[in-house]
C-alpha cells in the first residue's frame, strides 16, 4: 500500500446540521478546495458553490451513499476525495472523485487516495469505478473513447493519471455555454417553429416544488435519464422514482437556496408527460445557470419537443433570472441530436470531459 507523503493527511468530512456550526469546519473547508480546483481547472467560478447551498445535496440520503475526505498538507486543505455507492438492489457500481490544488500534484497524494478508494469500494462490494474529469486543452496526441465522437488531450495530468492507474476512457462530453445577453430572437422563432411541430403536445412548466398532478410523471422521466440518454460503455443501475424520491430531490434544491424550473411537454390525448428540462441556479441569481437533466421519452421522438422544452424554459428563465449572465449544459459526443438543437440555440462548446471507468479485479 503506497503510504502518504509527511504531512499529508486525509480524515472523514463530518456532514454538520449547519454549514455554519462548530463541527462544519472540514465540510466548509472541502467546499472552499472543490470551489479552488474547479477554478483552477475551468479558469473560470461558474461551478463555484457555497457551503450553505452544498449542504444539502451531502446529506444521509436513502437512495445513495456519499462518503467524503479532506486532504490536509500541514493543516492547509489542498483536495478532496469521494466515494458516491447508489443503493439499488445489487449494485456494483462507485462513483469516484480524488481532487487536488495544482500545488499538490506530483507527490504520491493521489495514488495513494485511489488507492484508499479501491479499499474502500471492495469493502462495500463494488466493482466499477467511475469518474467525470475535465480536461483542458494541452499540446500532443489525444485519447479517444471507444465511441469514436470526441477526443481529451493525452498529456493532460488527470487523463495520465487515470490511464496509468487502469481507468479507460469510455465517453467525451461537452461543456457548452448559452450568453444569455445576447439576443433572444433565435430563441423564439425556434420555439415558434418548434410549436408547429408538437401537434398534439403541449407544453407545462412548474419551479420546485412538483406538484402533485405532475408527480408520477417526472418520476418516471427521471427514472428514464439512466437507460435512454447515450452512455457509451458506462454503467448505471436501473433507478426506481417515486413521489418520496421525487420530494427527497425537490428538498435538496430548496434547502440549498436554489431555483430550478421543469419545463415539460404534454401528451393532451393522455396526458403523459414525455419531455422535459431544468434549469437551475443558486440564491444568487446573478450567478450562472446550470442546464441539469433534458429528455425526451423515446416513443416520443421526432416531434421537436426537446427544442420545444429547452426554447420554452429558456424564454421563461427571463423572469426568473434577468440577471445571470449564462446557461452551462453537458452533452455526451455522440448525442447529435442533443448537440443540434444546443447549436441551433446558440450554445457553444467551452470545455470537454473524459467519463473515465476502471473494473476492478
Amino acid at each position: 500500500m503506497t503510504s502518504l507523503p509527511a504531512g499529508i493527511t486525509i480524515r472523514p468530512v463530518t456532514i454538520p446540521t449547519r454549514a455554519d456550526d462548530p463541527d462544519g469546519a472540514d465540510f466548509r473547508a472541502m467546499s472552499g478546495v472543490r470551489n479552488a480546483v474547479y477554478e483552477e481547472i475551468s479558469g473560470h467560478t461558474d461551478h463555484s458553490m457555497s457551503a450553505e447551498s452544498l449542504l444539502p445535496h451531502y446529506r444521509d440520503d436513502p437512495y445513495e451513499k456519499r462518503m467524503t475526505w479532506l486532504v490536509l498538507d500541514d493543516d492547509e486543505p489542498v483536495g478532496r476525495i469521494g466515494v458516491d455507492l447508489p443503493i439499488e438492489r445489487e449494485s456494483t457500481l462507485a462513483f469516484v472523485l480524488v481532487e487536488l490544488r495544482r500545488a499538490a500534484w506530483g507527490r504520491g497524494i493521489g495514488g495513494a487516495a485511489l488507492e484508499m478508494i479501491e479499499r474502500v469500494a471492495r469493502e462495500h462490494g463494488r466493482q466499477t469505478l467511475q469518474t467525470w474529469v475535465e480536461h483542458p486543452e494541452a499540446p500532443g496526441g489525444r485519447l479517444h473513447p471507444p465511441t469514436g465522437f470526441g477526443s481529451v488531450p493525452a498529456e493532460d495530468h488527470a487523463a495520465r493519471f487515470l490511464a496509468r492507474r487502469g481507468f479507460a476512457l469510455e465517453q467525451v462530453e461537452r461543456c457548452s455555454a448559452l450568453d444569455l445577453r445576447a439576443s433572444w430572437d433565435r430563441v423564439r422563432t425556434l420555439r415558434d417553429d418548434a410549436l408547429e411541430a408538437a401537434v398534439g403536445y403541449r407544453v407545462v412548466s412548474w419551479t420546485l416544488p412538483t406538484p402533485s398532478e405532475f408527480t408520477a410523471g417526472y418520476a418516471w422521466m427521471k427514472s428514464r435519464m439512466v437507460t435512454d440518454a447515450p452512455s457509451a460503455a458506462l454503467e448505471y443501475d436501473d433507478e426506481v422514482w417515486d413521489a418520496a424520491r421525487v420530494a427527497t430531490h425537490d428538498e435538496r434544491y430548496l434547502e440549498a437556496g436554489q431555483t430550478m424550473l421543469v419545463t415539460a411537454a404534454q401528451h393532451i390525448a393522455t396526458g403523459e408527460l414525455c419531455a422535459f428540462n431544468e434549469l437551475v441556479i443558486a440564491a444568487d441569481r446573478s450567478e450562472a445557470t446550470h442546464q441539469e437533466d433534458t429528455l425526451v421519452l423515446s416513443r416520443h421522438r421526432g416531434h421537436r419537443l426537446g427544442m420545444l422544452v429547452k426554447c420554452e424554459g429558456l424564454l421563461a428563465w427571463r423572469a426568473i433570472a434577468p440577471d445571470s449572465p449564462r446557461v452551462l449544459t453537458y452533452n455526451a459526443e455522440e448525442n447529435r441530436p442533443m448537440l443540434d438543437i444546443n447549436e441551433a440555440i446558440g450554445f457553444a462548446p467551452i470545455a470537454y470531459e473524459g467519463a473515465w471507468k476502471k473494473v476492478l479485479r
